[in-house]
């Protein structure tokens, strides 16, 4: 396949670190509860936000790897009408839910996600294009740096069922509820 085209993209530089699940949280009003849907066999995600304030955003997104691993991507989103998120709703897809806080950090957005579901008990911390931002700026301690571990992108931890997220949790020394 050849390099994709940049065009309409945005390039996304996370770092993502894992979090102890009894670490306590920042509040603040700047939470979304997500839903992504991972559309399969492909490249895609749907995703569905809702704020404290009960406004909601749905969206096509197209995530391109621009390196080996997951440390660089392109992404294309779309945002959808509620026709156009029920047409899209009915491709079978790998399902995801977390609730998000967002931190401003000198001017800069970290995200702590808290998972449900099958992966309830992982807790991540994602910066987007900050080398020099860590958690500890945020004033939270992380207990690694998973960006190259596959095992804990979206994709990923959509698919996996709860014995799989347990197993990568324990190789970090962490033991989810």
């Amino acid at each position: 396949m050849s390099d994709p085209s940049l065009k309409y993209a945005n390039v996304e530089r996370e770092r993502r670190w894992l979090l102890d699940p009894t670490t306590p949280l920042p509040g603040g009003d700047d939470v979304l509860t997500i839903v992504d849907r991972y559309v399969l066999g492909s490249r895609l995600r749907l995703r569905e936000t809702l704020a404290v304030d009960g406004s909601r955003v749905r969206k096509l997104g197209h995530k391109v790897r621009l390196g080996e691993g997951p440390e660089e991507i392109a992404c294309t989103s779309l945002y959808l009408d509620e026709g156009e998120w029920g047409l899209l709703l009915a491709l079978p897809a790998a399902e995801l839910r977390k609730e998000r806080r967002r931190l401003r950090i000198d001017g800069r957005v970290v995200a702590v996600d808290v998972f449900a579901g099958d992966c309830a008990g992982l807790v991540l911390v994602e910066i987007d294009g900050a080398r020099d931002l860590s958690p500890a700026d945020a004033g939270l301690d992380p207990v690694a740096e998973v960006t190259a571990d596959e095992r804990f992108t979206g994709g990923a931890l959509a698919a996996a069922a709860r014995a799989d997220v347990c197993a990568a949790l324990a190789a970090y020394g962490l033991v989810p509820a």
